[in-house]
């Protein structure tokens, strides 16, 4: 059982540089309402990497990397984006260790997936031609058909995206030579000639990431497409038709309340256990 063990200790690092976010309240509830659920004691720890440069270090059991804003394709000198993938690899060095039986297991959220596929070198991380903002079908595929990750949810899924960049272009030949694979990629448009952009991946047995936004809740994004600025962001730059089926969507208990009842509580189910396993 898993409240037979002890105390499950997380760090988020939050990637948002202090940008007013829905996500940090989302992962915070999400971890709140798992501990009470499963009746396991967690507490967890953020650190602000953009704007302070601070990491965890590997007195963690498990870590979730947020989304952020701004662009994911590097800065001259940033000593951020540095401090951030020398911890990636503190993470993998651990990892790869035979003393370390219990493994450090890491998701990575949308800015954060991006650049784990740039640290990763298993894709063209690029600027969209417009803003993917919604609520959209997500499609599962390869190995993601098998992956826990996607436990319960059906094929497609839906899921919140916000974005201004994408991971396209995966590099099979480096994603089958390390060990990785894509679970999943965002819906076929027929009649846009554009390639599909890869919305998950896992990058090794300890480390995966999604383009979406799996902690996403339905109550706070209504909330949030309610008030009168978004709605009239929304409306000028996709037309009101959108707008109202974000709305659905939101209200639909298939769709978003699905995803995040399942993503984020499966990524912790597979992490607490292996990491248990390993003691």
């Amino acid at each position: 059982m898993l409240n037979d063990h002890k105390q499950v200790k997380i760090a988020i690092l939050d990637l948002y540089e202090g940008a007013p976010n829905e996500g940090m309240r989302c992962i915070r509830q999400l971890l709140k309402t798992y501990a009470s659920e499963k009746k396991i004691d967690i507490t967890y720890e953020e650190f602000d990497v953009r704007l302070d440069k601070k990491v965890p270090g590997l007195n963690f059991d498990l870590y979730i990397s947020t989304g952020g804003p701004g662009s994911p394709l590097g800065e001259e000198d940033a000593e951020w984006e540095n401090i951030y993938f020398n911890w990636i690899g503190s993470i993998e060095h651990y990892n790869s260790s035979d003393d370390n039986a219990a493994k450090k297991h890491v998701l990575f959220i949308c800015h954060s997936f991006q650049m784990a596929c740039r640290y990763f070198e298993v894709g063209n991380v690029s600027k969209r031609k417009s803003t993917a903002f919604g609520v959209f079908p997500v499609h599962i595929v390869g190995e993601g058909k098998q992956e826990p990750l996607f436990s319960g949810l059906p094929d497609p899924f839906y899921a919140v995206d916000s974005r201004d960049y994408q991971v396209v272009e995966p590099d099979y030949g480096k994603i089958e030579t390390m060990g990785a694979s894509v679970l999943a990629i965002e819906k076929e448009r027929p009649h846009v000639p554009l390639e599909r952009a890869v919305m998950a991946l896992r990058f090794n047995d300890y480390m995966l990431g999604t383009q979406f936004h799996p902690e996403a809740d339905a109550e706070g994004m209504t909330m949030y497409l309610q008030r009168q600025d978004k709605k009239d962001m929304v409306i000028e730059n996709h037309g009101l038709h959108k707008w109202q089926s974000m709305i659905d969507h939101l209200n639909d208990p298939d769709k978003i309340s699905c995803t995040y009842s399942h993503v984020i509580p499966n990524f912790l189910d597979q992490a607490i256990k292996a990491q248990w396993n390993g003691f």
